[in-house]
């Protein structure tokens, strides 16, 4: 991993919609569609922001989430919501979308549909993720019923995730579809997340899963 660390969330912000933007005009160069995977969560609001200005040949670009909790996108827990309200405008308004929810009540009635949409565009070039504290990342949960799949070398593009505690299924791209980005960005915020991802290099990727995407990752971090 590639350690930054940013005096406050502004600079952190300002920097990795750089880096975003460098990372994916260099991708557009070397191919004629990019895929960018995002999160949704408060803190990449800013940094979706101003990655929405920037001047790139956004038609030949795919934007996806790396997990989603399965609810319609006008649900106010939709991560399709956030992403359309401050990613998908701006210049970036001529992007493509690929939802990773359809009206259905579980994900598995439509799984095949989605991932149909999504394999053409793969492999992801560039990731953006975070993490929890408790060292989850997308929706790869530790002890959620789907993580095994998820973390599999052989993983399909998208597993449901389920867990007593979470109040919506979730459904999430897989390990392997993440840790196959070409460029990788982790955001995380607090001292307790920096402690988690130190302590999550000597635990099995069952019990932290971000281990299972974060080799070669830049990793963007303020208090």
């Amino acid at each position: 991993m590639n350690f930054k660390s940013y005096p406050d969330a502004d600079m952190l912000a300002m920097d990795v919609a750089q880096a975003l933007a460098g990372d994916l005009s260099e991708a557009l160069h070397q191919k004629e569609r990019v895929v960018l995977a995002v999160p949704g969560g408060t803190t990449p609001g800013p940094i979706f922001d101003a990655l929405s200005a920037v001047d790139l040949d956004w038609e030949r670009v795919d934007v996806i989430l790396t997990d989603e909790r399965w609810v319609p996108e006008d649900h106010e827990r939709s991560n399709s919501a956030l992403v359309k309200a401050r990613l998908l405008t701006n210049r970036a308004m001529a992007a493509r979308y690929l939802p990773l929810y359809a009206p259905a009540e579980v994900p598995e009635d439509v799984l095949p549909e989605l991932e149909a949409g999504i394999a053409p565009s793969l492999p992801v070039d560039v990731a953006v993720m975070g993490m929890g504290a408790d060292m989850h990342t997308a929706s790869l949960f530790p002890g959620s019923e789907g993580l095994e799949a998820a973390l599999a070398a052989d993983a399909p593009i998208l597993i449901p995730v389920r867990r007593d505690d979470l109040p919506d299924i979730r459904i999430t791209l897989s390990a392997r579809v993440l840790n196959g980005a070409l460029r990788k960005h982790i955001l995380i915020k607090g001292a307790d997340k920096r402690e988690a991802l130190n302590a999550a290099q000597s635990l099995p990727e069952v019990d932290a899963p971000i281990r299972a995407v974060c080799a070669g990752a830049d990793v963007h971090w303020t208090e």
